[in-house]
């Protein structure tokens, strides 16, 4: 039986039935996440420093308290172009602003100069970098961008960067017969068809989030595998609740089953052209893959 007939055989059968080893799947189903926060104002003036109300969390800044919080609400204001290339930041100032000690500020800035949003130099001080010098792949930076002024071109960017990265994986995943992993991506895709069938976005974004990281993982490749962040950042940025289809559907399931279908059967070109088509089915990829943009 295909991963999908067996899918869509048990999509009925509530998640908290519960799914059954192997795979862990007790993780499931995921809590709502928050709202997401928007860029900041203009100016130190007005700017909110109640750092308990950022609402979004990434993955460079999660569970870090104040520290974390700050470096979120700088980033944002970076990114979005509220603090501009050049733009002074004096220490003293930002722990004033945002009422934390000046080793909260430290840290923070440290945190924001190894993503290249920030130098700090002797005699010069701390200044805000262009953007030629940030690192575009950093998780927060690509979730700052899909939030901020720039939102239209790093979804653009992320998707073209999945269709190179994510069929070539595919087809290398085929050639590995680890049978733990890809019994975790059939897994997910059940997942997925449960959440599906019960309206469950979170729980099927988060799940097919899971499956395209397991899947560069399989590839064996450790310079895709470092890519695997991006992918997933890409997924959560996308619009939600988000997929690596424009939305949780049958035609995205089919899609994802025939990959599983396709690396049991170590048929390496079946699950490329089955990455390819998933990936089609975003219209954002679709409107600018394969035709070259025109400049």
């Amino acid at each position: 039986m295909s991963t999908l007939a067996h899918t869509m055989m048990t999509a009925a059968r509530p998640v908290e039935a519960g799914l059954g080893a192997p795979g862990d799947l007790d993780r499931y189903p995921y809590a709502e996440t928050p709202g997401v926060g928007r860029a900041t104002p203009s100016s130190w003036e007005g700017v909110d420093t109640d750092l308990g109300r950022v609402g979004r969390r990434t993955a460079g800044s999660r569970g870090r308290g104040l520290h974390g919080q700050l470096v979120q609400q700088l980033g944002q204001m970076i990114v979005s172009g509220d603090l501009g290339a050049d733009r002074p930041l004096v220490p003293e100032e930002i722990g004033q602003r945002f009422e934390v000690s000046r080793t909260v500020v430290r840290e923070s800035l440290r945190v924001l100069e190894a993503k290249g949003l920030v130098s700090a130099r002797p005699n010069v001080g701390t200044r805000v970098r262009p953007v030629s010098d940030w690192n575009l792949l950093d998780p927060d930076i690509i979730e700052w961008r899909a939030f901020g002024p720039q939102r239209d071109d790093q979804r653009r960017e992320l998707n073209e960067l999945r269709w190179t990265i994510e069929p070539l994986a595919a087809r290398l995943a085929a050639g590995h017969g680890r049978e733990d992993v890809q019994q975790r991506l059939a897994d997910m895709v059940e997942i997925m068809g449960h959440a599906y069938a019960q309206g469950d976005g979170v729980t099927f974004s988060r799940a097919d989030t899971e499956f395209h990281s397991l899947l560069i993982q399989l590839a064996g490749n450790r310079m895709l595998e470092h890519l695997s962040g991006i992918v997933g950042a890409a997924l959560q940025v996308s619009g939600g609740p988000v997929t690596g289809c424009d939305r949780p559907s049958e035609n995205c399931l089919a899609h994802h089953a025939r990959i599983v279908d396709a690396l049991a059967a170590g048929d390496a070109q079946g699950a490329e052209n089955a990455m390819r088509q998933l990936l089609t089915v975003h219209p954002e990829v679709e409107r600018v893959v394969p035709a070259p943009r025109e400049h």
